[in-house]
């Protein structure tokens, strides 16, 4: 079987061929165990990181055309050298692995990985390379977080970063943040994640504590988003849905082509300063960012 003609095939045929093809099956084993290793990599080129590993337990040649530095970079993102710069950032030890392959690149890169400590990381999506981030309140400038007469700081295993900041009652609702970092080309879209009740456990199991929700649905929330490279988006809404975590949509900005190389700053905030009721009841866990497309795909 050619090359020409295994690039031309459905993706879950050519993983059928594959497996066959390692399993001594006579109708495919002289043209596909054949094939020189760099003609292998170059149809895994075609696919997505998850499948590549699943042939690289074919047999040995397949093992190694999957490890090539030329398919991996190809799934890496543009930025990837800074990127693994700032993984490796906190971790003296781990200086070594500037060397490794491309593929364990992508490994290290798929993990989460802290950013200037513990209250902020980013990840790649293990399909599909795009760039993730996450912000902890803990990260962000919040009205009055030091007075426990308005805020507490809860541990809980319902946030990647172990706790959340809840707001019992206040009159001005402020939280701010900012961020100074590389991105790959694409557009992006920022979440402020928030619930509505103060979540618990009683005899193991999860419960929702709602007595001090109140005056969200007075007047709605405004949402902010402001780039160094002048996008500027605002919104407003309404919080609702008690009880669950929702990922409130701030708004989009893009990375132009040609420009990834440079550090692109973000401030962003979530306000109700109407100071003519109170406000309270409210979860803040942290700020995400996530490439667009992937945001669309997951809520179709």
């Amino acid at each position: 079987m050619s090359l020409g003609l295994v690039l031309f095939l459905p993706l879950n045929l050519v993983v059928k061929i594959f497996r066959f093809s390692g399993r001594n099956c006579p109708l495919f084993m002289s043209g596909l165990e054949d094939m020189p290793e760099n003609c292998v990599a170059l149809v895994l080129m075609h696919m997505d990181p998850p499948e590549i590993c699943k042939l690289a337990g074919v047999n040995r040649l397949f093992r190694d055309a999957a490890s090539a530095d030329f398919v991996w970079e190809s799934k890496l993102p543009s930025n990837y050298q800074f990127l693994i710069d700032k993984a490796l950032e906190l971790e003296e030890k781990d200086k070594a692995m500037m060397n490794l392959r491309k593929k364990d690149v992508y490994s290290r890169l798929c993990k989460r990985n802290p950013l200037n400590g513990v209250s902020k990381e980013f990840w790649l999506d293990k399909r599909t390379g795009g760039l993730s981030m996450a912000i902890s309140w803990k990260a962000l400038t919040i009205t009055g977080i030091g007075d426990r007469r308005y805020w507490n700081h809860i541990s809980t295993e319902e946030s990647r970063f172990q706790s959340i900041a809840y707001l019992q009652q206040t009159w001005w609702f402020e939280v701010k943040g900012e961020l100074k970092f590389q991105f790959p080309e694409g557009r992006y879209a920022v979440f402020f994640r928030l619930h509505l009740g103060k979540p618990s456990k009683r005899l193991g199991r999860r419960i929702c504590l709602m007595d001090q929700v109140h005056g969200w649905d007075v007047k709605p929330v405004r949402f902010q988003l402001t780039t160094s490279d002048n996008q500027h988006i605002e919104s407003r809404c309404f919080l609702g849905s008690p009880g669950n975590w929702v990922n409130y949509h701030v708004g989009d900005f893009t990375i132009e082509s040609g420009s990834s190389s440079n550090l692109m700053k973000l401030k962003f905030a979530l306000t109700q300063i109407d100071c003519t009721h109170t406000k309270g009841g409210l979860c803040l866990d942290s700020v995400l960012i996530q490439p667009k497309d992937f945001v669309v795909k997951n809520n179709r």
